[in-house]
């Protein structure tokens, strides 16, 4: 890995000094929890990633072996329920890397929409099918709900005696989820270490073990972490640690209201962005401050770019057009970072990096890394819906308008230039209609001249909804839900034949609680109803605003 730094702001070194003055670094080793906060709550109990690199190698046996009994029992496929930290570092790992010869490929299922929950059921063979729940507390709802759900399609095909043997969780010890793998007779149940939250778990047992179920080499990756680990230890001068390098280009830009951390990723390594993303916003997104990740389709000119953005590459071997782009912005003053990585097997790094270059950000922004105070609110108000709908059997109001240009434009009307826009597709995730959704960030971006972002609901909850809700409130929001949705049942409980709430009923729940939480917090936000065609329609909407 090598890094090269291009236009950093003139405070930069003079952050450079204060943190090297201040021997930040050793005391981020130290788990000195006043380089950020006053009060250790949620950073004493939250430092155990920085030795994940070293202690998880004592781990790998074990997954190792698991993951091949797996494989030789004939399971052919993994499912993955969870949300966030939970399901992020899988996700990323597989659309990397894909499954080696012999091994399972993972789908990931972090939504709620019934249409993509419906789907899944019908694509996997429960017999053939192991599913990982994993979630830290044990109590994610859509986490168990989605458990619910699949744990009585495969009572019901392979009886309640094996069922519980195609399920294993990852969680903390005693979590509720913990009580429920022993109540139903899981296969096996990995305690991950407790002294860390979701978004910087990618190394600990929530990443390693779906990485073995996909034939992935953990030492391997854990060696990759090692070597950046080594490169960010005390001893190392700062101005030369990769971390602080990034944390510092970070924080000062976004001080100096180069707040649009913009990511430029070679083709291969391009679903990193989505990790980082969640990293980088739930940690720095509170206190009227944040560092909003965008990842997008490059624009056809890069001074179409706003100026309120600072760029981040990262390229994997040769990529002559990321080259590019980074010296027009060269050209331009755009303050730039390079990282080069020479195998692909080096994203296991990354996820060290930027982890490491977070804190640090965070200490320069004045925030704690490691809290999420603001997505509570979304969770109460969705949970109250929720219950509403239990009780009254119908789903929850949501007060929605039909996608149409002149609705959007209207609410587009005065957004600024230092504003940024939320694209919130509580929709079912597609590779059509994320193409799609990309098409309408770009033609908002072009035609606004602000930073768009795009996220799937619920999952961008556990990823940018803190920082939706505790940045300096510039961003607007435009949530996209389903007209109309197919009927999906969740068990009230995993052995229940009753149920008092469905798929589609959570998911309206959800966009609707974090409206009423965007509101609360004085954000501007509107809802869409989109039809069955949504891509169609989303990219009729794209080319009217273009025009």
């Amino acid at each position: 890995m090598t890094i090269r730094l291009i236009n950093p702001l003139p405070e930069y070194r003079d952050v450079l000094e204060r943190i090297t003055n201040e021997d930040v670094v050793s005391r981020i080793w130290s788990h000195d929890y006043t380089v950020w906060d006053s009060s250790p709550e949620e950073i004493a109990n939250r430092l155990g990633w920085l030795k994940l690199p070293c202690t998880m190698t004592s781990q790998v046996p074990r997954i190792a072996t698991f993951a091949a009994s797996i494989c030789a029992e004939g399971f052919t496929h993994a499912a993955l329920l969870g949300m966030g930290g939970s399901s992020l570092a899988p996700d990323i790992l597989s659309r990397v890397f894909g499954s080696q010869c012999g091994f399972l490929p993972l789908q990931i299922l972090d939504t709620t929409h019934p249409q993509t929950v419906r789907q899944l059921a019908e694509d996997l063979a429960e017999e053939k099918s192991l599913f990982i729940v994993a979630t830290k507390s044990g109590t994610t709802s859509e986490t168990l709900a989605l458990f619910r759900f699949f744990y009585q399609r495969v009572a019901h095909a392979l009886g309640s005696d094996e069922a519980g043997s195609r399920f294993i969780a990852i969680t903390d010890p005693g979590t509720p989820l913990v009580k429920l793998a022993s109540q139903y007779a899981f296969r096996e149940v990995f305690l991950n270490d407790p002294d860390l939250g979701g978004r910087y778990s990618a190394l600990s047992l929530f990443g390693l073990v779906p990485a073995a179920l996909l034939g992935l080499d953990v030492d391997a990756l854990l060696y990759e972490a090692q070597s950046v680990a080594s490169q960010c230890a005390p001893a190392m001068p700062i101005a030369k640690n990769p971390a602080s390098q990034l944390g510092l280009f970070l924080g000062t830009c976004a001080l100096a209201g180069l707040d649009k951390a913009t990511l430029l990723l070679s083709k291969k390594i391009s679903p990193l962005g989505d990790w980082i993303e969640q990293l980088l916003a739930e940690s720095t997104g509170k206190g009227g401050k944040g560092i909003v990740p965008i990842i997008e389709t490059l624009p056809e000119r890069t001074k179409s770019w706003s100026h309120d953005r600072v760029f981040v590459a990262i390229r994997l071997g040769e990529d002559s057009e990321q080259d590019a782009i980074v010296d027009a912005l060269a050209e331009q003053g755009r303050p730039v970072m390079q990282i080069s990585l020479d195998a692909v097997s080096e994203v296991a790094g990354q996820f060290y990096l930027w982890e490491f270059a977070t804190a640090i950000a965070c200490h320069i922004l004045g925030v704690h890394p490691f809290n999420q105070p603001d997505v509570e609110s979304a969770k109460q108000l969705a949970r109250t819906m929720a219950e509403e709908s239990r009780q009254t059997g119908q789903r929850p109001q949501l007060e929605s308008k039909t996608l149409s240009v002149s609705d959007m434009r209207a609410f587009l009307i005065d957004v600024r230039p230092s504003d940024y826009v939320g694209i919130h597709a509580y929709l079912p995730p597609t590779q059509d209609l994320t193409d799609a959704l990309h098409v309408l960030q770009a033609a908002i971006r072009d035609h606004y001249g602000v930073a768009v972002t795009v996220g799937y609901g619920p999952r961008f909850l556990h990823s940018t909804g803190q920082l939706h809700k505790g940045d300096r409130g510039n961003g607007r929001f435009l949530q996209l839900v389903s007209a109309s949705m197919p009927l999906v049942d969740i068990p009230d409980s995993p052995d229940s034949q009753t149920s008092s709430l469905g798929f589609g009923a959570l998911i309206i729940a959800q966009a609707a609680g974090d409206c009423a939480a965007l509101e609360n917090s004085c954000r501007p936000v509107v809802t869409f109803r989109v039809a069955a065609d949504a891509s169609e329609s989303i990219r009729d909407i794209a080319m009217a605003l273009g025009s």
